[in-house]
């Protein structure tokens, strides 16, 4: 009997994560009780760098965004760190900004981003704040990583609770690229 308590709560478990990683939210956030649609119509997003240097999202205005939400003790987070990585090799040319958010200490980040190699910008948020950030942006649960697609002219396209995999890059930011050619 105690064995099949703990086999249902393990199988509980295991459909919790399962569920968690695979949601997709299309673009809808909501900011005091009206659907925003358009990521400049939120309250800035001003962050500091690794090294303490001030950013503002809109300084990326005008090019496609990948704002991933992330932190060094998530596992999903690092899986899809590495297809970020080649995508910004890839496509920076034809206007992808991926933007690292990471809600984790600076020196963990700094550590994680030199080991690991990423080329991208990361901003760091404070994790005691992350989970109102998260909710501004869409994601009211606090899922990790969470990634928004934000088109040149700021429109929210597309939002991502869990790892961003290859199919959804293809599907909703390469297009976003091939329409500046």
């Amino acid at each position: 009997m105690h064995l099949s308590i703990l086999l249902k709560k393990q199988i509980l478990i295991l459909s919790v994560i399962i569920f968690s990683y695979s949601t997709v939210v299309f673009a809808e956030p909501q900011q005091k009780g009206r659907g925003i649609s358009n990521a400049w119509e939120l309250p800035p997003l001003i962050l500091n760098d690794l090294n303490g240097e001030k950013h503002n999202l809109y300084d990326w205005h005008g090019k496609v965004i990948m704002l991933n939400f992330w932190a060094t003790w998530c596992g999903p987070c690092q899986i899809e760190i590495p297809d970020f990585i080649n995508y910004q090799k890839q496509y920076a040319d034809k206007g992808l900004q991926i933007i690292g958010i990471g809600l984790d200490e600076v020196r963990k980040l700094k550590n994680y981003v030199r080991t690991v190699g990423i080329n991208y910008p990361i901003l760091q948020a404070d994790p005691e704040l992350q989970y109102s950030l998260l909710k501004q942006w869409g994601n009211p649960f606090g899922v990790l990583p969470f990634t928004v697609i934000i088109a040149r002219d700021g429109h929210l396209v597309f939002m991502q609770q869990g790892i961003l995999n290859k199919q959804s890059f293809e599907t909703y930011v390469k297009p976003l690229l091939e329409s500046a050619e």
